[in-house]
């Protein structure tokens, strides 16, 4: 199940939202440009489906944000709990970041935790089955896929080959929770 919670950024244990109620998740992030929407497959999708396969069944909704935001570029990209690098993929995301151009993810399968750091509240943001983040370029962030990861997800990208992460050098991540098996 989707959650929104909300925190002052130097108050980590005092909860100021805290929702599971996807209209008010996607209002109270849209108030901070933030993109959060719910999408539903056009056909069935199994288990280790090719990426072609999913990217199809999802197709109309990518169509609409890469006509209307401009992106460029589509991929998709899985992880469980078997791969062996999944400490050191996790390991890369889980301190605070921006990127020059939105990071935009939508949730076929599994869970992930993005962290948000706007203005001075914290906003963090569970993702699962189902759910679209576009999370701002020049936003900060992290990411949190957990200890035992599990997720399948469409990514939308201005540029791909641009992508990357800058690091701010702040230790606020570390202050508040993580994902949970």
């Amino acid at each position: 199940m989707s959650r929104l919670r909300i925190f002052a950024e130097d108050q980590p244990a005092q909860v100021l939202f805290d929702s599971d109620d996807h209209p008010a998740i996607a209002a109270e992030l849209g108030k901070v440009g933030v993109r959060f929407e719910r999408w539903q497959a056009s056909a069935d999708i199994v288990p280790g489906a090719a990426p072609e396969a999913v990217i199809a069944a999802y197709r109309h909704d990518i169509d609409r944000l890469m006509n209307s935001e401009g992106y460029q570029a589509v991929d998709v990209i899985s992880l469980n709990a078997d791969h062996p690098d999944k400490a050191t993929l996790r390991q890369k995301f889980l301190n605070e970041h921006t990127h020059s151009e939105d990071e935009v993810r939508f949730f076929v399968a599994g869970r992930g935790l993005f962290t948000l750091h706007i203005d001075d509240k914290v906003y963090e943001v569970l993702c699962t089955q189902g759910d679209l983040i576009g999370v701002p370029d020049n936003t900060r962030h992290w990411f949190d896929m957990s200890e035992q990861p599990h997720f399948v997800a469409i990514r939308l990208f201005t540029n791909a080959a641009g992508w990357v992460a800058n690091f701010t050098g702040s230790e606020i991540a570390q202050r508040f929770p993580r994902l949970e098996v």
